[in-house]
């Protein structure tokens, strides 16, 4: 009988352990770190949908229209009823030229940039600026 007492109290019995197991709570830790590193590589950020602008209620009758190709390629002329054939310009200054003269001739006609979805945002940004740096107050974007 004693050594059924010793093993009640104060021997070597066993003991109870009042840990919490992390490990499972680990691997589903990381399967959603996974998760979440795989899944905005499936989105492609490269693609932008843009709105597509509504038909103002009347266009002007008469405009400059700036015209860039998504090759680089340059062109400037006026449409509507005083049409001009375009002419081609080999560079931005060049560009810059033949937009002072004809803003010059008619300065009550404004400015339309007709970028190709192809080009790049940021010339067709620089020609906006460059316009408005010229003096010319009224430039607008061609859309279709």
């Amino acid at each position: 009988m004693a050594s059924f007492s010793s093993n009640m109290r104060g021997g070597r019995g066993r003991k109870f352990k009042s840990e919490i197991n992390v490990v499972p709570y680990i691997d589903v830790m990381l399967v959603l770190l996974i998760i979440f590193m795989v899944m905005p590589s499936s989105n492609n950020p490269s693609v932008v949908n843009l709105p597509n602008a509504e038909k103002s209620a009347r266009p002007p009758d008469d405009y400059i229209q700036v015209v860039l190709k998504p090759d680089g390629a340059l062109s400037i002329g006026i449409q509507g009823k005083a049409q001009q054939t375009p002419e081609t310009a080999p560079n931005r200054a060049a560009l810059m030229r033949k937009l002072r003269l004809l803003h010059a001739a008619h300065p009550e006609f404004p400015v339309m940039i007709a970028g190709d979805k192809e080009s790049k945002y940021d010339d067709v940004i620089q020609l906006i600026s460059e316009a408005k740096k010229i003096g010319i107050n009224r430039v607008g974007l061609a859309t279709k």
